[in-house]
């Protein structure tokens, strides 16, 4: 009896403890941020019923599923709370210590992108087939590069000399032009984007953000020059110029010229939900995709509109809020990191849909069809949780 009651007594003094822990004010589970949560949720969602709009007369013509689209989103959707989950239980700081590694696999994934095992689709070779689902590694290594980078200046505590500067630069500029060679304009600009943004969080001194910016548009003169940007990449980054001619339906601006006529039939309010003209018919090309924004722009109007760049503000503050209040460098400069991603792939997509952005083939986050992306940015808004929970 006393043994028996003893054994008791340890296991609720145990449970106690547990308990105790967890709804500790300092506990990191007490300091989970839902609003983050629900609106990348409700950004997924507003996504699923797009894509089911944009590609369901297409389906059907063709006696396919007309869930085909949504099934496999929702499949990676659940792999991606998955890895928000997990994004969020590892401590931040245990993913400083294995960033060489990330970075390692990230770049052995570009490499294998770019041979026979590289899947080619519509004159791209940007993925790697495994078990019938399509792995997209540039997106992968988006994270992989920002915590990577964030870890080397971490380490220079705020104060980076030309040794960080540089390495950070190499070790960015490499997986940047392997993803140039796919070839994939927009995420290339999205790795230097990211870098250039946690260089001047980091502390990066100023004399070497106006050499590398130099530098950088040196580059690009010579690269244009050089021919080292393909006519058809020309074409779709000054097509957005002539969107508004009358003979640009003959042109490259057809893409944006069919996404302005879309977005502008929507008015105020919207044609209605699965009611766009534009979009039942597929006037406008990879609208479950890169262009979505046109069917929500169709179908939901300025109205529709409106609330899905509202949603994204929102990621925005609590992303910033969340660099902010964190408690060293590396968590700041992670959580600035994927803000500023966010903000540029929102604002190039939607750019480009409304005629003010050349066509990059950026997707728009959590809700353009991709299931990579979409794991990748619920893995980002872990990551986020993660540094928000262990701010203490």
């Amino acid at each position: 009896m006393e043994i028996g009651y003893g054994q008791d007594r340890e296991q609720r003094m145990l449970r106690d403890r547990v308990q105790a822990r967890w709804t500790s004010t300092y506990s990191p589970v007490r300091h989970l941020d839902p609003v983050l949560v629900l609106t990348a949720l409700a950004l997924t969602g507003i996504g699923l019923v797009a894509i089911y709009s944009a590609k369901l007369v297409a389906l059907s013509s063709q006696d396919l599923p007309t869930t085909f689209y949504v099934t496999r989103q929702l499949i990676a959707l659940a792999i991606g709370v998955i890895a928000m989950v997990l994004a969020a239980i590892i401590d931040y700081r245990q993913v400083r210590i294995y960033a060489p590694a990330l970075y390692g696999i990230g770049l052995i994934l570009l490499i294998l992108t770019l041979t026979p095992l590289g899947t080619e689709i519509n004159g791209s070779q940007r993925w790697i087939v495994i078990g019938g689902f399509q792995l997209q590694p540039s997106e992968l290594v988006k994270l992989s590069v920002l915590v990577t980078i964030a870890a080397l200046l971490h380490e220079s505590k705020g104060a980076p000399h030309i040794g960080h500067v540089g390495l950070s630069l190499l070790l960015t500029l490499v997986p940047t032009g392997l993803v140039f060679l796919q070839p994939d304009l927009g995420t290339s600009l999205v790795f230097i984007w990211g870098t250039a943004v946690l260089f001047l969080i980091g502390g990066v001194q100023a004399r070497y953000l106006i050499g590398l910016v130099v530098g950088g548009i040196g580059a690009i003169v010579v690269g244009w020059q050089q021919g080292l940007v393909a006519e058809y990449q020309v074409s779709r980054l000054t097509a957005f110029l002539e969107a508004a001619d009358a003979t640009a339906a003959q042109t490259a601006a057809f893409q944006t010229r069919q996404s302005l006529i879309a977005i502008g039939s929507g008015q105020f309010a919207g044609k209605g939900l699965f009611e766009g003209t534009q979009t039942s018919l597929s006037y406008v090309p990879e609208n479950h995709t890169d262009f979505i924004f046109t069917v929500i722009g169709e179908e939901f109007g300025f109205l529709g509109a409106s609330v899905v760049l509202g949603l994204y503000l929102v990621l925005v503050w609590r992303g910033l809020r969340i660099a902010i209040l964190s408690k060293d460098m590396f968590g700041t400069l992670v959580a600035s990191g994927i803000v500023a991603i966010l903000t540029l792939q929102v604002f190039v997509n939607v750019g480009m849909t409304v005629g003010l952005m050349p066509v990059t083939g950026l997707p728009l986050p959590f809700i353009s069809y991709g299931g990579t992306s979409l794991i990748v940015w619920f893995a980002m808004i872990g990551l986020l949780l993660n540094v928000h929970m262990r701010r203490f």
